[in-house]
C-alpha cells in the first residue's frame, strides 16, 4: 500500500449517504477525487463535458471500487445553457448536495471564447463555476453540513483582476488570463463564505490548490496551438518535476472531506514551495483577500451570468 493510499484510508471520513458533484471528473485531479469519494461510500456525480469519457472514467472507478455509486452527467462550463440544464436535471433527481467540488478548468490556452462570448479561461474557471454554484445553492443550503470546494492554483499569486478588460479583448496573455481566473476562484470562495456567514448558514466554502501535479492541463494549450515543441517541453517537465495526479488531488480531497476544515480555509501541498507533498492549511496572497475587489467581482459575475444568489 502506498503512502497516498495510507493517507486516504486514515484521514477521509465515511461518506455513505452523501451526494458529491465533481466537475471535470473524467480525468486528472477530478478523476482521483471521484475515485476516493466513491471509495468512501458517497454517491458521486461525474459532471463532464464529454460523457463518453465520463462513462469510461466511471468504468475505471467501478473496477477499483466495485460498490461505487456513480452517475455521469453532461456539463459544459463554457456554456451557460448547459450549466442551467445540468442544475435543473440534478435538482429534479436529487434532494441533497453535500459536496460541490468545483474542480474543472482550462490552463494557458490560446485565445478562445465560450459559447456566451467570455474569454475561455475566465469564463470556464470562474464564471462557469460561479453560475453552477448559484443554481445549486438552494439545494446546498438545505443539506446539513454541506461544502462548496473550489480549485485555485499557486498561479493566483501572479493574478490581477482586470475589470477594464476581463475578457482579454484589448490585450490577451494566456498566462495572465489563467492567473486572473485562479485569483478569481479565491475571491469567489472567500466572498461566498462571507455571505454564508451573514446568512448564518452552516454550509462552508473552502478552496484548494494542487501544487505542481502532472495532468493533461499543462499540455492542452500547446496542443491547441499545434506546438509539438511546447507539448514535449510540458510533458518532460511533468515527468521530471511534477508530483502525481493522485498526490495533487489530496488538497481538494482534504478540503472537501476533512472534519477539521473551516469555512474560508485554503488547502495546498505542504512540501517545498507548496509544489508537492501532503496537504495542509496554507495562506493565499493579499489580493485574494481584497473585500472590495471580491464584492465587485461578485456583482460583475452575477450580471454576466444572469445568476443571482439567494441565501434565504
Amino acid at each position: 500500500m502506498t503512502d497516498y493510499e495510507r493517507w486516504i484510508t486514515r484521514n477521509v471520513p465515511d461518506m455513505a449517504g452523501k451526494v458529491v458533484v465533481i466537475t471535470g471528473a473524467n480525468s486528472g485531479l477530478g478523476f482521483q477525487e471521484a475515485r476516493v469519494q466513491a471509495g468512501k461510500g458517497a454517491c458521486v456525480v461525474l459532471a463532464v463535458r464529454n460523457t463518453a469519457k465520463g462513462d469510461d472514467a466511471a468504468r475505471r472507478i467501478q473496477d477499483a471500487v466495485p460498490t461505487a455509486d456513480l452517475e455521469v452527467m453532461t456539463l459544459d462550463l463554457a456554456d451557460l445553457a448547459s450549466i442551467g440544464r445540468f442544475a435543473e436535471t440534478f435538482r429534479a433527481n436529487h434532494n441533497r448536495l453535500d459536496r460541490l467540488i468545483n474542480n474543472a478548468g482550462v490552463m494557458i490556452i490560446p485565445y478562445r471564447k465560450t459559447t456566451d462570448g467570455f474569454e475561455m479561461q475566465f469564463g470556464t474557471n470562474h464564471l462557469g463555476h460561479f453560475a453552477l454554484t448559484g443554481l445549486l445553492l438552494p439545494l446546498i443550503l438545505k443539506t446539513p453540513g454541506a461544502r462548496v470546494a473550489t480549485m485555485s492554483s499557486g498561479a493566483h499569486m501572479f493574478g490581477r483582476i482586470n475589470f477594464d478588460d476581463l475578457q482579454g479583448e484589448r490585450s490577451y496573455s494566456k498566462w495572465g488570463a489563467y492567473c486572473q481566473s485562479k485569483l478569481a476562484n479565491l475571491l469567489f470562495a472567500y466572498e461566498l463564505q462571507r455571505k454564508l456567514d451573514a446568512a448564518r448558514s452552516d454550509v462552508i466554502s473552502v478552496a484548494a490548490h494542487p501544487g505542481y501535479a502532472a495532468t493533461n492541463l499543462q499540455t492542452a494549450g500547446a496542443k491547441m496551438e499545434g506546438s509539438t515543441l511546447g507539448e514535449k517541453a510540458m510533458t518532460t517537465a511533468n515527468r521530471v518535476f511534477a508530483q502525481s495526479a493522485e498526490m495533487g488531488a489530496l488538497p481538494m480531497i482534504y478540503a472537501a472531506a476533512s472534519p477539521d476544515v473551516l469555512g474560508g480555509d485554503y488547502i495546498g501541498p505542504g512540501g517545498l514551495l507548496g509544489q508537492s507533498g501532503f496537504p495542509k492549511k496554507v495562506t493565499s496572497n493579499g489580493r485574494s483577500h481584497d473585500i472590495a475587489a471580491a464584492a465587485r467581482l461578485w456583482a460583475v459575475s452575477e450580471k454576466l451570468t444572469g445568476v443571482s444568489y439567494a441565501f434565504s
